[in-house]
């Protein structure tokens, strides 16, 4: 029976951290200031970004919420970026995706400052991420890494498989667990025989939004197995993309869902914006 990753508890552990580095700051007059922009009226987007900003306030942050139309310009929403890029207190600038169908999410991310882009998502960032040499990291990618550090795996020379190769999970998870010194493999939907690939991993990423398609025969006896997927089962309940009851007895450490990867998406959104405000105001 594996041991379960508690996302809440590491959480609540990246969240004290930030909010006493934050006191610190503040003795110094600096408050790190996060501003989140949203488009429309998307219900998951709108529950995300109340999130953030009860999360902001948990840890002593400043943060301003700019809600636009849906039918929003580009050129409004490319000026409103240049605006935050400007003002001092803003460390962080972050624009709620997916846009309304009309935008070009693109434009608006290479727009944002680099050293306020706390999404890392702006091509400068990237770039950064894959030379090794970075003041950001994607936010749940980073969360994923706390979580293993958490169970006392030491990364170094084990073999590492990621399921699914996007921009924002992916790729830059591959990287981060690279640079912990794991040998990484990532795999997609045209990865020939996935379960013999998967079967060797010391620790397994899913990250593909497919409920419940990591099976216990895909995954080693011992394997840690983070699960970043968030679905719905065939009864309409909340699951992964691991089929976590019958992989739990096999593996020595598993995230749940909820309460595994997703509560530590925004505790490290808050240890991103920190760092983007004491690099703005020179300190180390």
């Amino acid at each position: 029976m594996a041991q379960i990753i508690d996302g809440k508890a590491v959480s609540k552990q990246v969240r004290e951290r930030v909010a006493l580095e934050t006191r610190e700051l503040k003795k110094r007059n600096i408050t790190p200031g996060l501003a989140v922009i949203i488009v429309g009226d998307d219900p998951a987007s709108q529950v995300y970004v109340k999130n953030k900003e009860k999360a902001c306030e948990e840890v002593g942050f400043y943060s301003e919420k700019f809600a636009l139309p849906q039918n929003t310009t580009q050129e409004e929403l490319n000026a409103l970026v240049e605006e935050l890029n400007a003002r001092p207190e803003i460390n962080g600038i972050l624009c709620q995706l997916p846009l309304p169908k009309h935008l070009d999410d693109k434009e608006v991310i290479n727009r944002i400052a680099p050293v306020k882009d706390v999404d890392a998502f702006h091509p400068v960032n990237v770039g950064a991420i894959m030379i090794g040499d970075y003041n950001f990291l994607p936010c749940t990618p980073a969360g994923v890494m706390e979580l293993i550090h958490s169970t006392g795996v030491d990364v170094t020379g084990k073999k590492a498989v990621v399921i699914g190769r996007s921009n924002i999970v992916g790729k830059p998870m591959a990287m981060l667990l690279l640079h912990e010194n794991a040998t990484v493999e990532i795999t997609h939907s045209k990865t020939v025989d996935l379960k013999s690939v998967t079967k060797r991993a010391d620790i397994l990423v899913a990250a593909i939004g497919r409920a419940k398609f990591v099976t216990a025969d895909m995954v080693k006896d011992g394997a840690v197995v983070i699960d970043v997927g968030m679905d719905r089962d065939e009864n309409g309940r909340l699951c992964g993309d691991v089929d976590f009851e019958n992989v739990k007895d096999k593996c020595s450490f598993i995230t749940p869902v909820p309460g595994g990867v997703g509560p530590m998406t925004i505790s490290m959104l808050m240890q991103n914006t920190l760092t983007a405000a004491k690099i703005q105001n020179g300190i180390k």
